[in-house]
């Protein structure tokens, strides 16, 4: 197999794109690399088609390994065929390899082994060849019978003969080709409560009830969707469900005889028959539903991790809230809120504990302390996380606003992983006169002020924005998430005078240790004033210079062009652009001149320029871009947090009440809201918009702030139905 035509064939690309793409890759360059800065190499391939081309590459070159190695191993054996050869060469998956390979692997000690130690593999392929019509069936076998290995009578003997054969079918690819297609295309996966689990009235307990609707349930293979695959497992695994796929196996039973039996005339017909039914029963079957329950376990788990992925992007993309002081609150019961300000850069300006719940309830003391710090620091935004006793912190907080004399809003913050980084070394670094509970609080605060800057902090899987993130493959799940991760910083661009290492680590080309060398080197000699001494830090060369500089910005540096996404091998193109049309790099920080730049940019022939500053037509769109806009952050452009000042409880809703709320988490099935009031509400799949929708991941994006109609409110069980349909 052609690696590089298999790759532009399922990918739907160039072969000249793909191999000079790969050529990238084993050049050591890394993916946010190469799709910002190599455009005219690739074609123009953005980071997730790179991650999706790198992905599928070492895929199939560890299927080609297989292939050889399985290639080998057959011939040793000495029943490599030709035929065979060529299936195993031309096989683009793994199973298929697998599939093939199956007769030749070494076995544990079977039946079919035993029966072929007792010399019954002449017999065995007597019953398979189907060529006697005539004679006596005691008398043929009975020349296998032989006492000293335990096989005493004609019937022991066409016993094993049959294991034999079983086994035999059992190993053949296309008959398990067969059997698989027939049983996703016709298959139920059926749930059942199982007795004597965890609770006997799991029906009436809280994890049991969970798993109500799967108590009686069944649906196609071939059409359950990903979220309730995953459910289905989760019950099993946790006790409280019993799960297996349901066939007409009689059907299928037949349907191989007719595909094994040839001739009805042989004296060995019904147990040739007897050993496909013994086959599939005892060998194919059990094999082939773990498989496609394994098959669809990996898909449900492919989906959902693509939604946290999705979903953690669009939360690490939210919009930063600059120059604003603001108030964290990480509210609690009985050990009270922590409450810290911090100012406009995030810096730790005053820290306290207040107890305005239950059991304390020093609700007075706490309005006053809360007051006096919005004063004293002059806060402008209270960022309240939305753990325990966040509404209950919430409706303290609309409550006391609008007495406090000040414009101030409040927003609630997603607090997952707040815990998490509290406790970690980073943390203890940072805060290092502070206890765990109010390093929290802080991070809470900075969320606020720039979310991609503090959740990097963070280990991505322990940002709760999926479905099901406990019950996927942890380390596909940590390995995507990292990469979204790295994705966002590198979009974004980072400042490098006051990156943390956190940040900085995730830049192309960089990594922990050298983040955490520029950081000490920077501690040391000052600010950077231009990229290029990022060549003097220790163990920093050229090559990570040249993945990592275009990332990196310096607002306040020698160099304007060192403000903008444009790369140091660019710089030369820049400034020639820029005298064409009579302005200088400096002119960037000139607000009048930079507006009659832009409307020159905007008239400028692409592919004209493009020629005589000998740059590629995407090189000089990115340039042109930067130029026009240096210092950009494109999450200026995401949607922008919703902020309040007052706030409902689920006895005001009714149904047909308008509503503003902003999105908490997408899943497969629908969009979680706050609205406002304690619990989330769900917009159903169903209810997204008037079209349809595959998946509402098209329709909404975590942080979104949208308008919804309640539905249905239900008290007892505190749901609340949402639409987004016609408002």
């Amino acid at each position: 197999m052609d690696i590089i035509k298999e790759l532009a064939r399922e990918l739907g690309l160039s072969v000249i794109q793909v191999s000079r793409t790969v050529e990238l890759l084993e050049q050591g360059n890394t993916l946010p690399f190469i799709a910002r800065y190599r455009k005219e190499v690739t074609g123009g391939l953005d980071d997730e088609q790179l991650k999706r081309l790198e992905e599928r590459l070492n895929y199939l070159r560890n299927l080609q390994d297989r292939k050889e190695e399985v290639l080998r191993l057959i011939d040793e054996q000495g029943k490599l065929t030709e035929d065979l050869a060529k299936q195993i060469k031309e096989a683009t998956k793994l199973q298929e390899v697998e599939e093939y390979y199956r007769p030749f692997r070494p076995k544990r000690r079977t039946r079919a082994t035993i029966a072929r130690e007792n010399g019954l593999a002449p017999l065995a392929a007597l019953i398979k060849e189907e060529s006697i019509t005539e004679g006596s069936l005691e008398q043929i076998a009975g020349e296998y019978v032989r006492p000293d290995v335990q096989v005493n009578t004609v019937e022991e003997a066409l016993a094993g003969a049959m294991d034999i054969v079983a086994e035999e079918i059992s190993d053949d690819h296309n008959l398990r080709r067969i059997v698989r297609e027939f049983i996703w295309e016709e298959a139920l996966i059926a749930s059942e409560f199982k007795e004597g689990s965890p609770s006997d009235a799991a029906a009436d307990a809280k994890e049991g009830a969970v798993y109500r609707q799967y108590h009686h349930y069944t649906e196609a293979v071939k059409k359950i969707p990903p979220h309730r695959i995953l459910a289905i497992n989760r019950g099993e695994k946790e006790g409280y469900l019993k799960v297996e796929l349901q066939l007409d196996k009689t059907a299928l039973i037949s349907k191989l005889e007719r595909l094994v039996v040839k001739n009805t005339a042989s004296i060995f017909t019904e147990y040739l028959r007897k050993a496909v039914e013994d086959a599939f029963s005892r060998l194919i079957w059990p094999s082939i539903e773990r498989e496609i329950r394994a098959s669809l376990t990996e898909k449900a788990e492919e989906q959902a991790i693509k939604v946290f992925a999705m979903n953690l992007r669009q939360l690490l993309l939210q919009p930063p809230v600059r120059g604003k002081r603001v108030m964290g609150i990480d509210p609690g019961f009985r050990t009270g809120c922590k409450v810290a300000v911090v100012d406009e850069i995030g810096r730790v300006m005053a820290t306290e504990t207040i107890y305005p719940h239950p059991p304390v309830n020093k609700t007075n003391e706490a309005r006053q302390t809360v007051t006096a710090m919005i004063h004293d620091y002059q806060v402008e935004l209270v960022a309240i996380g939305n753990g325990t006793a966040s509404r209950e912190t919430e409706e303290f907080i609309a409550d006391l606003l609008p007495q406090c004399g000040r414009e101030v809003y409040y927003c609630l913050v997603s607090e997952a992983g707040a815990s998490v980084y509290s406790a970690s070394k980073l943390a203890r670094e940072e805060l290092p006169d502070l206890d765990v509970s109010m390093r929290g609080t802080i991070s809470i605060a900075r969320r606020l002020q720039d979310p991609l800057a503090e959740l990097v902090k963070i280990e991505p899987k322990s940002i709760g924005v999926g479905q099901y993130q406990h019950d996927v493959n942890q380390k596909e799940l940590g390995d995507t998430l990292q990469w979204v991760v790295e994705s966002c910083v590198n979009f974004v661009g980072v400042d490098l005078n006051t990156a943390s290492p956190a940040l900085l680590q995730n830049v192309a080309g960089i990594g922990p240790s050298l983040a955490k060398a520029i950081v000490e080197y920077r501690e040391a000699n000052g600010a950077f004033k231009k990229r290029e001494e990022l060549l003097k830090v220790k163990r920093l060369g050229k090559k990570a210079f040249v993945q990592a500089a275009g990332f990196l910005r310096l607002p306040d540096g020698e160099n304007p062009l060192e403000n903008t996404g444009i790369h140091p091998e660019s710089y030369q193109a820049a400034e020639k652009l820029l005298a064409s049309f009579g302005f200088s790099k400096e002119d960037l920080r000139d607000g009048a001149r930079l507006g009659a730049l832009r409307e020159r940019l905007q008239k400028i022939n692409l592919e004209v320029t493009a020629e005589k500053l000998g740059v590629g037509v995407p090189t000089l769109k990115d340039i042109v871009e930067a130029l026009a806009k240096p210092g950009r952050d494109p999450r200026e452009e995401m949607p922008k947090p919703l902020f309040r000042k007052d706030v409902k409880t689920l006895a005001d809703l009714r149904p047909g009440m308008a509503l503003t709320g902003e999105v908490r988490n997408v899943v497969d099935f629908g969009v979680f809201v706050d609205i406002g009031v304690k619990e989330d509400g769900l917009v159903h799949i169903s209810e997204l918009s008037e079209r349809y929708v595959k998946h509402p991941l098209e329709v909404v994006s975590v942080g979104q702030t949208v308008n919804v109609r309640v539905l249905k409110v239900d008290l007892e069980s505190k749901r609340i139905s949402l639409s987004m349909k016609g408002v």
